[in-house]
């Protein structure tokens, strides 16, 4: 006797309708129609959003980001690294579509491991940003989007490139790529320095996290922060967002403490007097020498 007759186990019917499928008002598309076609005419637009900057200074390269992956309203991972490495002295920030930027990461990880191999020695930053825009300039057109930020330390010192999918390759000290970007720059622009000490640093790549994720509709999460010394690169700590944007309200802006310091040191003179005017003290008296008289 056969097993299923044992166990009374009855094939499925795979006519008719599955119970799996969709209720009304969810993704069901006309039959006889191709689901990915009928989606991309006719489907919803979700839009796409990150969080993700990186910054030179004298003690090497920062890069942070922000963890929340989503698509529209829908969250689809609310703890993603957005900061992927590369070797040892390497490291990049992620925006665009997470399958191909993880895709030609994993491209670049082959093909400067086969350099390494042939040369002796790793490539410099620079030569691993060339490469990467020259391999991807060649699907130009074809939806291909990768945006991201190269961090490292090389022979040279520490470097940053930007690199875009159309083969856009720049070379700077402050990047920032995503759809929160313009608020992060707006705190970068106002209190970057290439001399800064390392926990200042720190403080502003968190504090422009924090910020942009407040603002951006499409960014949250936790705030990933990464450090690239000439040892290597170093995984700082991630921190939540909304409570790390809660102390920075609580602290004074640094404006501020500015002014009271410099009002402080250098008081203002006293108004001088015009003609025809007099001080509470000199009027006084001369109103008693005018009564007594």
């Amino acid at each position: 006797m056969a097993l299923q007759d044992v166990c009374k186990w009855q094939a499925p019917d795979t006519q008719g309708l599955s119970p799996h499928l969709l209720q009304a008002g969810g993704w069901a598309v006309p039959r006889g129609c191709d689901p990915q076609t009928f989606l991309q005419i006719h489907g919803p637009r979700l839009a796409h959003g990150t969080t993700t900057l990186a910054f030179r200074f004298r003690h090497g390269v920062i890069a942070a980001a922000d963890t929340r992956s989503s698509c529209g309203n829908y969250v689809a991972c609310p703890a993603s690294c957005k900061v992927i490495p590369v070797h040892q002295h390497l490291l990049g920030t992620t925006s665009g579509t997470s399958a191909d930027c993880a895709t030609w990461y994993r491209v670049l990880q082959r093909e400067l491991r086969l350099r390494a191999l042939r040369e002796g020695q790793l490539p410099s930053v620079a030569s691993a940003a060339k490469l990467l825009s020259a391999m991807m300039s060649h699907y130009r057109g074809l939806d291909l989007c990768v945006a991201t930020a190269l961090c490292g330390w090389d022979r040279s010192g520490p470097a940053l490139f930007y690199v875009y999918s159309d083969g856009t390759c720049l070379q700077g000290d402050i990047f920032s790529v995503g759809s929160g970007s313009l608020y992060a720059y707006g705190v970068l622009d106002r209190s970057y320095r290439y001399d800064m000490t390392t926990q200042e640093a720190y403080a502003l790549a968190r504090r422009a996290v924090a910020h942009a994720t407040h603002r951006d509709a499409y960014s949250g999460g936790s705030v990933d922060l990464f450090h690239v010394r000439e040892s290597g690169w170093e995984y700082v700590s991630r921190s939540d967002a909304w409570v790390l944007y809660s102390e920075l309200q609580k602290l004074p802006e640094p404006e501020k403490e500015e002014e009271e310091e410099a009002s402080q040191a250098h008081p203002e003179p006293a108004a001088p007097q015009r003609a025809g005017e007099l001080s509470v003290g000199a009027g006084t008296g001369r109103l008693q020498d005018a009564c007594r008289d």
